[in-house]
C-alpha cells in the first residue's frame, strides 16, 4: 500500500512538472529547450537528487511513501501487474465471491430450515445429526431437505434483485452488523461457558486428530480473511506510526476470540455442528422453560440469517462489478441485456451450488483453499515482489520506505508461496477422501 501510494504521487508530480514545462515551453522556450527539460524529467529520473541533504530526503520519503490514500487491492494490481496479472486476480477473486455467496445461500438456508422443522426423532440425542430425510413436522411428508430447497429459493427470490441495483450509505448497516456480531459472540462465548459449568464438559475431542488437519488449513484460510479489507482499515489511521501495534492488537484480539470461541464450543457440545450457531437450536434435544433463555437461542440460532442477509447484496454487487471489470473496458457502455446476464449469473450460480450442496465445511474448505488461499498468500506476495521491483526502478533506491516489512528477504516470499501450495494440497487430499469414502 505504501508503494502503491508512492507511484501514485510520483506519477502526479511527474505529470505536473510535464504540465508546466509544457506552458514555459509555450511562452518562451524553444524546441531545444523543450528537449532538455523532457530528458531531465523522463520516468526513470531518481525522485531524490544524489546531493539533496538528508532533511529534505527525510521529509520527500514521508511525503510520498505515507499511506495516506486508500488504495484497494484491484488498483494495486492494476499498477503493479501486467495484463495477464491483473486478469489473474479479477479471476481469483470473483471465484472466492462466488463461493462467498454460495456459503450465504446455504447457511441462511440451512438455518432457517432447522429453525422451522420442529420434529425430533424417536430416540434421537444431542449427539446425534437429524437426517434430512426426516419429516419436518410429525405425520407430515415435508422433509427437511424439502424445506432446505424452499428456504433457499426464497431467499434468493428476496435478496437476489439487490444484484441488479447499487447499495449505497452501508454505514449504519453496517455498524449493525458488526453489533451484532460482537453480542452474538458474547452471548455464545458465554452459554457455553455456563452449560460447561451446569452440566460439565460434554465433548471429548482427541488431543491431536492427524486426518483433521487438511480441513483446517481450508478453514483458517477462510475464517481470517480480510486483506481485501485493510485498505479500509490503515487509511483513516492518522498516525501511521502506530500501524504496527494497532494491527497487532488487532490480530491478537481476533484470534483470542476464535480460540474462547472455538474451546467453550468443543467441550460444552457433545457433537459441533457445522454452523455453530445450530447447537443452540431451541428445537434440540434439550426442554428449555425459560422465555428469556429460549428467546436468546432463537437469537442465536438465526443470527446467520440477520448478519448474512445484510451482508449478501453488497457482496453480489461487487462481485458483480468485478465481473463487468473482468469481461468489459471500464470506459464501455455496455447495455441492459448484458448487465441483466451478469446480475442473474451472480444469482444463479451460487444458488446451484448451494443445491447441490448445503455441507458448510466442503463448501469453506473450497472456497477458504483454493481462491482464498490466492487472495491471502499468493496475490499479496506477488503484489510486494513486484511493487518493490517497480518503485526501485521508477522512484529509485535511494529513498526508503518506512512502511517496508520487516521480512524483506524474498526467501520469505518463497516460504509464504510454498505454504500456500502445500495448503492447496492438504485439502485436495482432504477432498478425495471425503469423495470416495461418500462414494
Amino acid at each position: 500500500m505504501a508503494s502503491a501510494n508512492a507511484v501514485i504521487k510520483w506519477n502526479r508530480i511527474q505529470n505536473s512538472k510535464r504540465e508546466v514545462n509544457v506552458q514555459d515551453f509555450n511562452e518562451s522556450e524553444g524546441i531545444e529547450s523543450m528537449r532538455e527539460v523532457s530528458s531531465e524529467d523522463c520516468e526513470d529520473t531518481p525522485l531524490v537528487n544524489q546531493q539533496t541533504d538528508n532533511l529534505e530526503e527525510n521529509e520527500i520519503t514521508y511525503r510520498h511513501y505515507v499511506i495516506d490514500e486508500k488504495v484497494e487491492m484491484g488498483e494495486m494490481a492494476s499498477i503493479f501487474f501486467n495484463k495477464f496479472g491483473v486478469i489473474l486476480f479479477y479471476v481469483c477473486l470473483i471465484v472466492y465471491l462466488f463461493g462467498d455467496l454460495s456459503i450465504y445461500c446455504a447457511a441462511v438456508a440451512k438455518t432457517l430450515a432447522n429453525v422451522v422443522c420442529t420434529y425430533i426423532p424417536e430416540n434421537y440425542t444431542i449427539n446425534d445429526t437429524i437426517p434430512d430425510t426426516a419429516p419436518c413436522w410429525k405425520d407430515s411428508k415435508y422433509n427437511r431437505l424439502d424445506a432446505y430447497d424452499n428456504y433457499l429459493s426464497l431467499f434468493i427470490v428476496v435478496m437476489g434483485p439487490f444484484a441488479f441495483f447499487n447499495v449505497q450509505k452501508t454505514k449504519y448497516l453496517q455498524y449493525l452488523t458488526s453489533a451484532m456480531r460482537w453480542l452474538a459472540f458474547s452471548i455464545m462465548i458465554i452459554f457455553a461457558l455456563q452449560k460447561i459449568i451446569a452440566n460439565g464438559p460434554q465433548g471429548n475431542p482427541p488431543p491431536v486428530n492427524l486426518s483433521g488437519i487438511p480441513r483446517l488449513f481450508g478453514v483458517c484460510v477462510y475464517s481470517f480473511m480480510c486483506h481485501h479489507s485493510l485498505p479500509a482499515l490503515v487509511a483513516p489511521i492518522s498516525n501511521k506510526g502506530t500501524l504496527n501495534r494497532s494491527l497487532a492488537f488487532d490480530y491478537l484480539l481476533i484470534a483470542f476470540f476464535y480460540l474462547i470461541l472455538a474451546l467453550t464450543g468443543t467441550f460444552a457440545f457433545a457433537h459441533v455442528d457445522d454452523l455453530y450457531t445450530l447447537d443452540f437450536d431451541p428445537n434440540g434435544g434439550e426442554n428449555i422453560s425459560n422465555l428469556f433463555v429460549k428467546i436468546i437461542d432463537y437469537f442465536l440460532t438465526l443470527f446467520p440469517v440477520f448478519t448474512l442477509s445484510t451482508n449478501f447484496p453488497i457482496i453480489a454487487i461487487t462481485l458483480r462489478n468485478n465481473l463487468q471489470t473482468l469481461f468489459f473496458s471500464q470506459n464501455r457502455k455496455y447495455n441492459i441485456a448484458i448487465r441483466i446476464i451478469i446480475a442473474c449469473s451472480v444469482i444463479l450460480l451460487p444458488f446451484s451450488v448451494a443445491k447441490y450442496t448445503k455441507d458448510l465445511s466442503i463448501l469453506v474448505g473450497i472456497t477458504g483453499s483454493y481462491a482464498g488461499t490466492g487472495i491471502q498468500y499468493l496475490i499479496p506476495t506477488f503484489l510486494i515482489y513486484y511493487a518493490r521491483r517497480h518503485t526501485s526502478e521508477t522512484i529509485g533506491l535511494g529513498i526508503t520506505n518506512k512502511f517496508a516489512s520487516p521480512f524483506k528477504s524474498n526467501y520469505w516470499l518463497i516460504f509464504v508461496f510454498i505454504w500456500s501450495i502445500a495448503c492447496m494440497i492438504l485439502v485436495s487430499v482432504n477432498l478425495i477422501e471425503i469423495h470416495l469414502n461418500s462414494t
